[in-house]
């Protein structure tokens, strides 16, 4: 293992600023659902069930809007869909914090429609700055920026309301959500390489991309942030039954921590790994962190072997739809993975709840890690019989490619990546 491959990517033109940027606005991307949960409880005096109503919205709508963005990316380009978007957010923060319930929980519907794209921008114009055969590390340092911004956000939302209050906070976050806006017009980063624009590389038909092990992969996908997210109120859930919920923030920040080191050493690694066999073990790992008993410390121990694998998880998810997805379907796709993990982040909450509610905490985690592994399962025969019809019109394919399970071979002159989530915001 070496960092060399990082220096590499670092160094090249346009990538440094991309990934701070995407660091930057992510984050009051993040705080967005943790402001809004707030405000509806603290400031309208409503229960956390009409929180959560307010929540799903906003999560509908990005499932609804992401690949509707991607897709007017493909086809007119990054600024106009931004300007819209960002234009679409400052009139929602501008009205959000004087709204009442009703008209706050339509709002978040339509702004979640047209929420700020910055998971799924930052991924498909790092595809375009970074050649195919750098990607890999390239996504490990997105994945792990998503890291570090899952990291400050909720804490500072949650000090900033504390602080100051919802509605201040609300603006705040709104204030930072159009300026993420306009910073990303202002880099107007490509979408794709110049080797792709020259290539005339365009509208391209879903029946070319869209095939079953597509189908797989975003499948995967959401499996990998049902996982998370039902790890993430598990671990919450298992604190408060011990009596131990002070040590919250600690535990949730070192399994992040988990991740960022994960992320970095499967970037340095000379070869890629099925993002099937990771979500796999994944979901395999997570089994048995309810049989964990004491102390706060022993439940850090055990998230270790799941934690390392969060982000390389994900990074490989987005590393090998760039192998399948051409350049001139690549805003789509990564809407349509962001939607994926969208999916995986509305499902894991209330699976993990009622297994807490119903059987307690410990088997929330056995429960989850199973429905996860059976997904991958699932998905399996997919990923193996459809491999032939995934590959984008214009490369080639190879004998290398044939049922390829444990690691994925490059393509050449296959350009594109996935969303992420706007997460949404999983991690």
């Amino acid at each position: 293992m070496t960092i060399e491959p990082y220096r590499k990517i670092l160094g090249l033109p346009g990538v440094r600023a991309l990934l701070l940027v995407g660091l930057v606005a992510r984050v009051p991307v993040i705080a967005t659902g943790i402001v809004l949960t707030l405000h509806v409880v603290n400031t309208l005096h409503l229960g956390f069930a009409q929180a959560g109503l307010v929540g799903t919205a906003s999560t509908l709508g990005s499932a609804i809007g992401s690949p509707l963005a991607g897709r007017l990316m493909d086809r007119h380009g990054l600024r106009p869909v931004l300007a819209v978007t960002t234009v679409a957010q400052l009139l929602f923060w501008i009205a959000a914090p004087r709204l009442g319930y009703h008209a706050l929980l339509i709002g978040a519907l339509v702004a979640g429609v047209l929420a700020l794209p910055v998971f799924s921008l930052v991924r498909q114009c790092l595809a375009a700055l970074v050649p195919a055969d750098q990607r890999r590390p390239g996504f490990a340092l997105d994945s792990m920026a998503v890291e570090l911004s899952y990291m400050l956000a909720p804490a500072a939302a949650v000090a900033a309301v504390t602080a100051f209050g919802s509605r201040p906070t609300m603006y705040a976050v709104g204030i930072g959500v159009v300026g993420a806006g306009l910073l990303l017009i202002v880099l107007d980063p490509p979408t794709r390489s110049a080797e792709e624009a020259g290539a005339g590389d365009a509208a391209v038909p879903r029946r070319q991309w869209l095939r079953p092990r597509l189908f797989a992969l975003l499948g995967v996908s959401s499996v990998l942030t049902f996982v998370l997210t039902a790890t993430d109120l598990t671990v919450i859930a298992s604190l408060k039954e011990t009596g131990q919920t002070n040590w919250t923030g600690l535990v949730i920040a070192v399994w992040c921590g988990y991740s960022l080191i994960g992320g970095f050493v499967y970037g340095a690694l000379h070869r890629s790994v099925s993002p099937l066999l990771l979500a796999g073990g994944l979901s395999l790992f997570t089994i048995p962190v309810g049989l964990v008993g004491g102390g706060w410390w022993w439940l850090l121990l055990a998230l270790i072997p799941a934690g390392v694998l969060c982000a390389p998880s994900l990074s490989a998810s987005i590393d090998t739809m760039s192998k399948w997805v051409p350049s001139g379907a690549r805003g789509e796709a990564m809407g349509l993975h962001g939607t994926a993990l969208t999916v995986g982040v509305a499902a894991g909450a209330p699976f993990a709840g009622a297994i807490i509610d119903g059987y307690g905490p410990h088997w929330a985690f056995a429960a989850t890690g199973a429905a996860g592994l059976l997904l991958v399962l699932i998905a399996l025969p997919l990923w193996r019989l459809a491999g032939a019809g995934t590959r984008p019109a214009t490369a080639p394919v190879t004998a290398v490619d044939t049922g390829v399970i444990l690691a994925e071979a490059p393509i050449a002159g296959a350009g594109a990546t996935l969303p992420a989530v706007e997460p949404v915001a999983p991690r």
